[in-house]
């Protein structure tokens, strides 16, 4: 592509403290757009506050960071218009009571309502209908998820749908704004070595199609640059409990296996979850 479509991320000492220690401290990375970066480590690591950080949901406490040329914090309200969150625990899940088709519908007209233009509203109805249809099937195609494969076609409730398709159905609910950094927190949770293999080609695949990949997961693969971590009890200053994250790297891989890059951050993380 001439001009990416995705936003490039980078930060420098990047850091976030809240009221029991540090989530996360001295994170270093440089991704260019299209990128597929993956947050590696255990549940309670801080992944997620990461994610949320780069994706202008969490101020950082330190450090600097910039995603698509605008700058962290200030440019937080900018961040998120051009991020996108698919499936993060407590802050944009599924709604199990809802069909696919519901939730499609629901997010294009809350991205015709309020991320089109004056102009785009002011369009014949069946022109807009037509609009958010063709942006609910591209998303879907990019996904790889095809309603008519479902128990019950587009009517089918998300608590009735596996693992993976809910990944697929959160990831296309992201991709119909059209942002410039997707981001998906548990990528591989609960999923089996086949279908773990199958959402990374899925995130493969968006990144490929130029949009930026941030990904959380316990085991990333080799060709993501990744920043990962790893946990050890420790104390804060004021005798709090933490966890140090000793011997984080991130290592920027190509596909045929050969190292783009690489760069060193030492965290600290706060353990948020058992």
């Amino acid at each position: 592509m001439d001009s990416p479509h995705g936003a490039a991320v980078t930060a420098g000492n990047l850091g976030l403290k809240g009221p029991r220690g540090w989530a996360f401290r001295g994170v270093d990375v440089e991704a260019g757009p299209g990128s597929l970066v993956a947050i590696e480590g255990p549940s309670g690591s801080g992944r997620t506050c990461l994610l949320l950080a780069l994706t202008g949901r969490m101020r950082p406490t330190e450090g600097h960071a910039e995603v698509g040329g605008l700058r962290l914090p200030r440019k937080m309200a900018a961040v998120r218009r051009v991020c996108a969150l698919g499936p993060v625990p407590g802050v944009s899940e599924l709604d199990p009571a809802f069909t696919v088709a519901e939730h499609l519908r629901e997010r294009a007209l809350l991205q015709r309502r309020y991320g089109g233009s004056l102009r785009a509203l002011l369009r014949p109805r069946a022109e807009r209908t037509a609009t958010a249809q063709e942006r609910i099937d591209t998303a879907l195609a990019a996904a790889g998820l095809d309603p008519a494969t479902l128990p019950k076609a587009e009517r089918t409730s998300v608590r009735d749908l596996e693992r993976l398709e809910a990944l697929r159905l959160s990831v296309a609910l992201a991709l119909i704004g059209g942002p410039r950094l997707l981001a998906v927190d548990d990528t591989d949770l609960k999923l089996s070595d086949s279908e773990r293999a199958e959402a990374w080609e899925l995130l493969r695949s968006v990144a490929a199609g130029g949009t930026t990949v941030l990904a959380v997961c316990s085991q990333a693969p080799e060709d993501a640059l990744t920043l990962r971590t790893a946990t050890a009890q420790g104390t804060d200053d004021d005798g709090s409990t933490k966890s140090t994250a000793d011997d984080t790297e991130n290592t920027a891989g190509t596909a045929d296996g050969t190292t783009a890059g690489k760069g060193t951050a030492d965290a600290f993380a706060e353990t948020r979850r058992a």
